[in-house]
């Protein structure tokens, strides 16, 4: 299992099983809207650092990017598997 598969599971868990104090907790309870706008707000980010913040901050944001749009799958019952299918379907 990769760690991307790894992460996928917790957020999946999180959903099934509520934590109290878990962040990603917080992002299911708010809604769609919140989970959307926290990935708006770190491709932005991602953007900012990759012009001239240094690799260390790009790699963070990325991190930061990657997570949201994770718990954005999650939310709408998909899964990175269904990304990869499209990507490879675009590789035919």
């Amino acid at each position: 299992m990769s760690d991307l598969e790894w992460l996928f599971q917790v957020i999946e868990d999180r959903r099934a099983k509520p934590k109290p104090g878990s962040y990603t907790n917080e992002l299911f309870d708010a809604g769609e809207d919140r989970i959307v706008q926290k990935v708006g707000e770190e491709a932005i980010e991602v953007v900012i650092a990759a012009k001239g913040q240094g690799d260390a901050r790009l790699i963070s944001e990325l991190a930061d990017l990657t997570y949201h749009v994770l718990v954005l799958l999650a939310h709408k019952g998909l899964s990175p598997d269904d990304v990869l299918a499209e990507l490879e379907r675009r590789h035919r």
